[in-house]
């Protein structure tokens, strides 16, 4: 199949959130394009549109990646977590309530990549420290906050887990 563009397209199935999902791709179609046009979840942010903000974050087997810099043909094979998938059904994971009780959400765009950014730190890091915390999130910018409540958020967070994310 050809797109407007005379591009071919393709279907793939990309694991998000726990399920296969199929969405047709060019080629040079990227992951944020599909997880957002090609499957409605449209929680990831594009930003900057070049690796450097952190709004467009998603979990590619555990690791944070910035979706707008990997093609949605590389993720094939792997697990992707996107904010949508991070609660369970009704119930927020206790990093997001801590955004929220920590008044770490202001305008929100950056919510996203930073909530899963900071998953993965409190996987591999689950009793940080704040200065630990602040090198985790330096990839992602925030307009908003200052940072510090979004810091306070990921420390609160961290004793709310125990250890377990």
């Amino acid at each position: 199949m050809k797109s407007a563009t005379g591009a071919s397209k393709r279907v793939i199935t990309l694991n998000v959130n726990g399920l296969d999902r199929e969405v047709m791709v060019e080629a040079r179609t990227l992951l944020i394009d599909a997880l957002r046009e090609g499957l409605g979840l449209t929680g990831t942010k594009l930003g900057c549109g070049e690796g450097d903000c952190g709004a467009c974050t998603v979990l590619v087997d555990g690791v944070p990646v910035n979706s707008c810099l990997v093609l949605a043909a590389e993720a094939v094979g792997s697990q992707i977590l996107t904010i949508e998938g991070v609660a369970t059904g009704n119930d927020l994971h206790p990093l997001q309530q801590a955004f929220i009780d920590k008044g770490a959400i202001q305008c929100g765009f950056c919510t996203p990549g930073m909530v899963l950014t900071s998953l993965a730190f409190l996987k591999e890091h689950p009793h940080p420290a704040e200065d630990e915390v602040r090198r985790a999130i330096s990839g992602n910018l925030c307009r908003c906050t200052g940072y510090q409540k979004i810091v306070e958020a990921v420390l609160d967070a961290a004793e709310r887990m125990g250890g377990d994310s």
